[in-house]
């Protein structure tokens, strides 16, 4: 009994999202009042909370219920980002929420439970508890994806997602299956024994291109991309938002803790497959989101091409610089997009929609020259432009490869991120040398402009925030843990 409450004092951030998330649903559901904002308010503190919790405890390894799930510096370091991303998602969704439905108290709360599953996702230590982790995040994904009830397009973001979505989690149970049956178990430690034997089954080798297949789709990389577009574009930019942040750096550590745990001993195998779909990703997403005129679409292709450059990090072999210099990425990633979006969504039509076509931003550095730049800095940094924060994760990254000998693996990327400059700079091109094509109006919002500020900052002074915080050595410890 003593053992069990030890262990359910290391899952206690878990455990205040559920008991929150169940206490605001009753609340939600039986007050008579428009409890929308109350709900907001309170799911924000939550995850905010929880992040600085998850800072604070203990970061050495430990085995919780029967070796089920596993607490290190790792996990602690990937949840504390997500819980965080996802309170500012929150924040800056606020307003939009209130006003499209005051009424519509479930919107943080299935993000509380979305981020819950993230949560056990970084933290499962054998295949039974990774799928159900999976599950709990994902279904409360597709019904943010098709959260405007009245809208068309929601509801087909929301049906595709759900099919992929279910296509996705079949390829990873078929696979899940053949390594259980050529290995005797579902527990990662003995899957890793099983695999560092001399000779490994060809049975375990194609279970594990089925596990990577239902994986690579929660990352959106090529060839399983093709839900993301469409998704984007259907679903309320607020929830496009979450998308873009959160799951992202779920899924891409997700990897981490199943190819350098589980799989390693086939280590040789998958890193063909990974070095395919990085290259594919980057190439795919530049490309094509030249010539898209949606600015979610070409976020869409954006985010496609970025997961290819962190799977560069994914190609090396086991060591704390790739991981560490794959957590900076993903984590500049994140904040990048949480930026971009508080940008967009704080622009609106003369209809009162929020912004949809990249044309919409012609002039707008005449209007609101602060968003302007914002955006300047946002997409700059995206491009991988010194000494913005994206250059540094983009040289982290590079360095890897080239120490790990991909030197050509490297020299592509480098080549790509010339190639997706162009619709980084062309946005840039059309705030501040086109004329003014329609009339915006600013959505005035605290949580927007908070969210603003504190992106444009962080991604303007990395290089400062980074030598005065201790971001790379929280980044250093939490990959040491995985050895």
């Amino acid at each position: 009994m003593n053992l069990f409450f030890s262990e359910l004092l290391l899952i206690i951030p878990e455990l205040i999202i559920i008991l929150a998330a169940i206490l605001l649903l009753m609340i939600g559901s039986f007050s008579t009042k428009n409890s929308a904002k109350v709900v907001v308010y309170f799911s924000a503190l939550t995850l905010f909370f929880v992040s600085f919790l998850e800072i604070i405890m203990p970061w050495d390894t430990g085995l919780l219920f029967t070796e089920s799930l596993v607490e290190n510096g790792f996990s602690r370091f990937v949840k504390s980002i997500i819980f965080l991303s996802s309170a500012f998602v929150i924040i800056l969704s606020s307003k939009w929420l209130v006003r499209y439905d005051s009424k519509a108290f479930e919107y943080p709360i299935l993000i509380l439970f979305s981020s819950l599953g993230m949560s056990f996702m970084i933290s499962a230590n054998d295949l039974i508890t990774l799928y159900l982790a999976i599950e709990l995040q994902s279904l409360p994904l597709y019904v943010l994806a098709s959260f405007k009830r009245d809208s068309v397009n929601s509801g087909e973001a929301g049906i595709k997602y759900f099919v992929l979505g279910a296509l996705s989690s079949s390829l990873f149970l078929f696979g899940s299956s053949l390594v259980y049956g050529f290995t005797g178990s579902v527990e990662f430690f003995d899957i890793s024994k099983s695999i560092g034997a001399p000779e490994i089954n060809t049975g375990i080798i194609v279970g594990i291109v089925f596990i990577l297949s239902g994986l690579i789709f929660k990352i959106s990389a090529v060839p399983f991309h093709m839900w993301t577009p469409d998704v984007y574009e259907g679903s309320a930019t607020p929830v496009t938002a979450f998308f873009s942040t959160a799951p992202k750096m779920a899924a891409m550590c997700m990897l981490v803790n199943i190819l350098y745990g589980p799989f390693s001993g086939a280590f040789e195998s998958w890193q063909q497959i990974i070095i395919f779909v990085s290259i594919a990703s980057m190439a795919l997403g530049s490309f094509v989101a030249i010539k898209q005129t949606n600015i979610r679409r070409l976020l869409a292709y954006s985010s496609i091409a970025h997961m290819g450059f962190a799977l560069i990090a994914l190609s090396s072999p086991l060591s704390s610089s790739a991981v560490q210099s794959l957590l900076i990425y993903m984590l500049i990633y994140v904040v990048t997009n949480l930026g971009v979006f508080a940008c967009i969504i704080s622009l609106e039509t003369s209809e009162g929609e929020t912004i949809s076509k990249i044309d919409d931003l012609s002039g707008l550095s005449r209007r609101y020259p602060f968003i302007a730049f914002s955006m300047t800095m946002l997409m700059f940094s995206f491009a991988g432009i010194p000494p913005l924060a994206g250059f540094f994760g983009k040289y982290l990254i590079f360095r890897t490869a080239i120490e790990n000998d991909l030197i050509s693996l490297a020299l592509f990327g480098l080549i790509i991120s010339v190639v997706a400059a162009y619709y980084y700079i062309r946005i840039i091109k059309i705030m501040y040398f086109d004329e003014l094509d329609i009339l915006l109006t600013k959505s005035s919002s605290k949580g927007l402009n908070i969210t603003n500020i504190v992106c444009t900052i962080f991604i303007v002074f990395f290089l400062l925030i980074y030598s005065f915080f201790p971001i790379a050595e929280m980044a250093n410890l939490a990959a040491k843990s995985i050895n």
